[in-house]
């Protein structure tokens, strides 16, 4: 059964830095091309904000761009979102996404989902 489990959001202050761990399991794992990063705000939709393949391309929407990363280890089976220069716009619980879909953020294909990992902005 795929299982997707996020971790290490808290709260911290603006400018401050987390790191988003994304855990799957290894049938899910062996059968994912693809890991992704969502968030959703209060109010708002869910954006997509990160993608990451098994070649190692990846993929980082504007509004993160210079300030996020993505990553994977894959002997691990798990991926990573660094986060940096944190500001409060970025408050929102954010979400792993992993399947073998090709498309931008693991589009095209099954996607197992975590149950997210809330993180908090505060100015």
């Amino acid at each position: 059964q795929a299982r997707v489990v996020e971790s290490g959001g808290g709260s911290v202050e603006a400018g401050g830095s987390l790191r988003l761990s994304c855990t799957t399991s290894t049938s899910t794992f062996n059968s994912t091309n693809c890991m992704a990063w969502f968030r959703r705000a209060p109010g708002s939709e869910r954006e997509g904000i990160a993608t990451i393949y098994t070649s190692g391309g990846t993929y980082l929407a504007d509004s993160v761009k210079g300030r996020f990363s993505i990553s994977r280890d894959n002997a691990k089976n798990m991926g990573y979102l660094q986060m940096s220069d944190l500001k409060p716009e970025d408050t929102a619980m954010y979400y792993c996404a992993a399947g073998p879909g090709t498309g931008l953020f693991c589009d095209g294909g099954y996607r197992a989902w975590g149950q997210g990992t809330q993180v908090t902005v505060s100015s």
